[in-house]
């Protein structure tokens, strides 16, 4: 089976400074590939490249086999999802969720339906009728996933969902996500520049590094490269008992 997301030899430069070098990548249907990478190192770039908010110097993007380089991002039916939730502050949580369901211009007992399923996924039925400002963090995030994934994009790109979140809450938005991932069937492309996370979230793992991306055959493969930094990590907390 085709990938769903291929990408092949992708540069980018800003002027004189080169921020991608030749970066390929697939990501199957129905996963999620972990995007490890520090600040700086090329990942947000990345990813606006893939949702149409940045155009690449060179290389091409297939999604389904289509070359989607020149298609506006509204065309792509790809969905991508800051860190800061960037709910409308207007509309409550029931008609964020909706907000592209109207955008589209579907039926108003059809995204009645298609919101109180979300909302249930989401467990925020009770919270449908609050407004952004009456939420938590976590409320905030997962009404942001509930309005992306209603849609039902082909791809999400996920640029350090989590990283705003307190630990606990951060725990909490993992497992939900991996929950939803399996059950609503997701193809992903999830950014962190933590190692704990990008294992527990990818099904795959690929890291990036001063633009260039590496990506690893399993799991596996990735714990047994010495400069994945899984190693160090386990020898750090060694040393600290």
């Amino acid at each position: 089976m085709h990938p769903l997301l291929h990408i092949q030899n992708l540069s980018k430069s800003f002027g004189r400074e080169r921020v991608l070098t030749d970066v390929s990548l697939h990501l199957s249907q129905n996963k999620v590939l972990s995007l490890l990478g520090s600040s700086g190192s090329g990942k947000t770039t990345l990813l606006k490249i893939i949702a149409g908010l940045e155009q690449q110097s060179s290389g091409e993007i297939f999604l389904n086999l289509t070359e989607i380089s020149k298609q506006p991002p509204q065309n792509r039916n790809i969905v991508y999802l800051y860190q800061e939730a960037l709910l409308f502050p207007h509309l409550n949580v029931l008609e964020n969720i909706a907000f592209g369901l109207r955008l589209k211009k579907q039926n108003n007992l059809e995204i009645i339906d298609k919101v109180s399923q979300m909302l249930r996924y989401l467990d925020l039925e009770k919270h449908a009728n609050k407004m952004p400002n009456q939420l938590s963090g976590g409320q905030k995030q997962r009404v942001s996933f509930g309005r992306a994934m209603v849609v039902e994009p082909k791809l999400l790109l996920l640029d350090e969902p989590f990283g705003a979140l307190d630990s606990s809450t951060r725990k909490k938005m993992q497992t939900l996500f991996k929950n939803l991932a399996e059950q609503l069937k997701i193809s992903a492309l999830f950014v962190t520049h933590d190692l704990k996370e990008a294992i527990i979230m990818g099904d795959d793992i690929s890291k990036i590094q001063k633009g260039k991306l590496i990506q690893y055959e399993s799991k596996q493969v990735f714990f047994e490269d010495e400069n994945s930094g899984v190693k160090s990590e386990i020898d750090f907390w060694k040393g600290i008992n």
